[in-house]
């Protein structure tokens, strides 16, 4: 496919989401899909934080119209431990608990994963108190355009994403799958709000099933709690790009060699590298698939700063690049699935792998 026609498709998807964040409501993308296209999965990613604020309802329900096969919530607790949907623990990026005086004492410092971090954590809130607040974008100074929608959320359960799916399945005519990541699953434990037992809980009362969920964490340890439930659910092991899983002795790098992966494929049917530790001369992608694992690729994004060179256009940091030409790229190789906070692209460029 030449050049030009993804850039129009960047400029019609750009033009689309200026319209739709007008709106006093959630807007279709134009085109639903009502099957699934052969090719690789399309993973909302926050769900389509590219256009709304993440881990919200509207966030979730533009990813699926847009296309996107599975929606990934991140899982953290609250103190009366329910399982709450949040890029992570602190809240203060996003959320507006900033602006709530009646919170300002909770304001604090913690050491989570060996790092200090200072702000209000969702284990200090109870549920009821979490439903007072509102969530913002995280990233304001880059995507301004999401900051229409500050105000408009609150902060979800994991139980409202399967219920969400499973509406958004149903209006789609298509399996939406739920994709939880456990955060920071040592932490939580050190503190006594463990969250496999209760992710087993909620997964075993809605009765998902291997096309329902699929669940996946960066640290062992907490994916072989859940496989030790035997809910017969698909497990992904999520690979950095420097050090390790908090407090397993090993490295992503040793993950990622052949035996590595061997070792992995032991309780685990993916993995889940960054996009760049794919990119040749890297035999990741050939080294897993010899090994029984799938493969799928984080987090692409269409801003000029999250492209390689290769792909950005113009000057500006958060223009939109060629962003086409890397999921080209990807799909040409092989992946199984990509994660995107931009769903209705990765789509698009899947509907040109169509010959």
């Amino acid at each position: 496919m030449s050049v030009a026609p993804r850039r129009r498709s960047i400029l019609l998807a750009t033009a689309a989401a200026t319209a739709a964040a007008t709106a006093p409501a959630v807007a279709a993308p134009a085109g639903r899909r009502p099957h699934r296209p052969s090719g690789p999965l399309v993973i909302g990613h926050r769900g389509a934080a590219g256009w709304r604020p993440e881990h919200t309802a509207d966030a979730y329900t533009y990813a699926v119209r847009a296309g996107a096969d599975w929606i990934e919530p991140d899982l953290v607790p609250t103190k009366d431990h329910v399982l709450v949907v949040r890029h992570e623990n602190e809240i203060g990026g996003t959320t507006d608990v900033a602006a709530h005086p009646e919170f300002a004492g909770r304001r604090t410092t913690k050491t989570v994963d060996g790092r200090a971090v200072t702000g209000w954590f969702t284990e200090d809130f109870t549920l009821r108190e979490l439903r007072t607040l509102r969530t913002v974008e995280r990233l304001p100074l880059i995507r301004d355009r999401n900051t229409v929608f500050d105000g408009r959320g609150r902060v979800m359960t994991f139980q409202e994403v399967v219920d969400l799916a499973r509406r958004l399945s149903r209006e789609s005519g298509r399996r939406i799958a739920v994709f939880p990541e456990t955060k920071h699953p040592t932490y939580f434990r050190s503190i006594g709000l463990p969250l496999e037992e209760e992710l087993v809980r909620v997964i075993r009362r809605n009765r998902l099933s291997a096309r329902d969920c699929v669940v996946q964490s960066f640290e062992p340890s907490s994916l072989r709690r859940v496989a030790a439930a035997r809910l017969g659910l698909p497990l992904w092991q999520a690979l950095g790009t420097s050090g390790g899983p908090y407090g397993h002795g090993t490295s992503y790098r040793d993950m990622m060699t052949p035996a590595g992966l061997r070792g992995i494929a032991s309780y685990a049917d993916w993995i889940g590298p960054d996009k760049s530790s794919l990119v040749p001369p890297s035999t990741l992608l050939a080294d897993a698939h010899a090994a029984g694992l799938k493969v799928g690729a984080y987090t692409f994004r269409a801003e000029n700063r999250y492209l390689p060179a290769a792909y950005r256009r113009g000057s500006a940091p958060d223009a939109f690049g060629d962003a086409f030409a890397e999921y080209a790229f990807h799909y040409g190789q092989g992946v199984d699935a990509v994660v995107t906070d931009f769903p209705d692209i990765a789509a698009q460029a899947r509907d040109d792998l169509r010959p």
